[in-house]
C-alpha cells in the first residue's frame, strides 16, 4: 500500500502540474500535493493478497484486594490482602484476501490457539472454562484502510457477542450468572491492533521523531466495567535492522473520562456476576497510569510487536458501613509477530 500511494501521489502531481511539457508552469485551482516534509515518515499498513501474518498475544493482570486498606497503610503487614491473577495467551493469522491498494483491503483473521489461565482461591473450586476458550478455530474478516484504520469490523463485533453468550450459566433460582471471563482482553488486542498507525490524525503528512499524538485504548478488568484509557503515542526514533527500519513508538495512558459509543458490548440483558467481583459493587476507579512500547515496519509496513503496561487503583464497597477495599491491579498486554 505504500508503494501505491507514492504511486498515486506522484500520478496526481502529474496531473494537477499538467504533463503537457509545461510542467512546473501551470496552476490549478485544486492545488499541489505538498510531498512529505523532510524527515517525516510516512506510518501506514501494507498487505500482500495471500501473505499471512500470525500473532501470539498475551494479556495478564495481577490483581491484590486489600480487605483493609487503611490498616494496611498504618501497619504494613497486618492488612488482610487476597493476591489472584488471570491471564490469556493467543495465536491469531491474519491473511488479506482482497487487497486494493488504493482504497480498502479484506483481511481474513483465524484464532488458530488460545489458553486462559486463573488462580484458585485457597480452599475454593477449580475455576470453569473460561469462555473465550471457545475462539481456537473461530474466523472473522476485518477491512481495513491504509492508514490501519478498521473501516468494517461487523464480523469481529458478531464474534464478541457469541463468545459473550458463552460465559453464563443458567440458574432456576438466581438467573442468568456470568462467570469471570477474559474477552475484554480479546477485545483489546483485536479492536484496536493498529490503533498507533490509524490514530495519526493527518497521516498523509507523515510523523517525525518527537512527534506526538493521541488516542484512547480500552481497559480489560475482572469485573464488568466500561472503561478507556486515554493514549499519547510519540515517535520516538527510527532504529535501522535488517527487516527494515523500525519506527519506535513509546506510548503512556491516563484514565479517560469518556468511553467511544462504538466500542463493543459482549454482553446483553440483566445478569449477575458470580465470584468475588459479583459479590463487591460500587466501583470506582482512582487512578489509571503506565506506558508502553511499540515497533512499526515502515518498510514492511507492519507491526512488528509491542508491549503495554499500567497500574490502575480501583475502590470498592461492601453491604452495610464496611471499609472500602482496595484494589490494585497490574496489567500488561503484549503482541509479536511470529513469522
Amino acid at each position: 500500500m505504500k508503494t501505491a500511494l507514492t504511486i498515486f501521489t506522484a500520478v496526481a502531481l502529474c496531473i494537477f502540474a499538467g504533463c503537457d511539457g509545461a510542467a512546473g508552469k501551470k496552476e490549478t485551482s485544486i492545488g499541489k500535493i505538498k510531498p512529505l516534509k523532510e524527515g517525516n515518515e510516512l506510518l501506514t499498513v501494507d498487505f500482500e493478497e495471500g501473505r499471512s501474518l500470525r500473532y501470539r498475544f498475551v494479556s495478564r493482570r495481577d490483581i491484590e484486594l486489600d480487605w483493609e486498606p487503611q490498616k494496611s497503610k498504618s501497619k504494613p503487614g497486618q492488612g488482610s490482602i487476597d493476591k489472584s491473577f488471570e491471564s490469556m495467551e493467543m495465536v491469531v493469522t491474519y491473511t488479506p484476501i482482497k487487497v486494493d491498494p488504493y482504497g480498502l483491503t479484506t483481511i481474513k483473521a483465524v484464532c488458530e490457539s488460545l489458553k486462559a489461565t486463573r488462580s484458585k482461591r485457597p480452599g475454593g473450586r477449580a475455576a470453569r472454562s473460561d469462555a473465550v476458550e471457545n475462539l481456537p478455530g473461530k474466523t472473522f474478516t476485518l477491512t481495513v484502510n491504509a492508514a490501519g484504520k478498521i473501516e468494517d469490523n461487523t464480523q469481529l463485533d458478531e464474534l464478541i457477542k457469541l463468545i459473550g453468550e458463552k460465559a453464563f450459566q443458567k440458574s432456576a433460582r438466581m438467573g442468568r450468572i456470568k462467570a469471570p471471563d477474559m474477552i475484554g482482553d480479546f477485545i483489546s488486542t483485536q479492536w484496536f491492533l493498529w490503533d498507533s498507525v490509524a490514530s495519526i490524525e493527518q497521516s498523509t503528512e507523515g510523523v517525525s521523531v518527537g512527534q506526538s499524538w493521541s488516542s484512547k485504548l480500552s481497559v480489560p478488568t475482572p469485573m464488568v466495567m466500561r472503561e478507556a484509557r486515554d493514549v499519547t503515542y510519540t515517535l520516538d526514533e527510527i532504529q535501522q535492522s535488517a527487516k527494515g527500519r523500525l519506527a519506535v513508538i513509546s506510548s503512556s495512558y491516563s484514565l479517560s473520562d469518556s468511553v467511544p459509543a462504538g466500542w463493543p458490548i459482549p454482553y446483553i440483558g440483566s445478569f449477575r456476576m458470580s465470584g468475588t467481583f459479583g459479590f463487591l459493587r460500587g466501583y470506582k476507579i482512582l487512578e489509571l497510569k503506565g506506558q508502553g512500547r511499540e515497533l512499526f515496519n515502515i518498510d514492511a509496513g507492519r507491526i512488528e510487536q509491542y508491549n503495554q503496561q499500567y497500574q490502575m487503583k480501583i475502590d470498592a464497597a461492601l453491604p452495610g458501613p464496611m471499609p472500602k477495599p482496595r484494589i490494585t491491579i497490574n496489567q500488561k498486554i503484549s503482541m509479536q509477530l511470529l513469522n
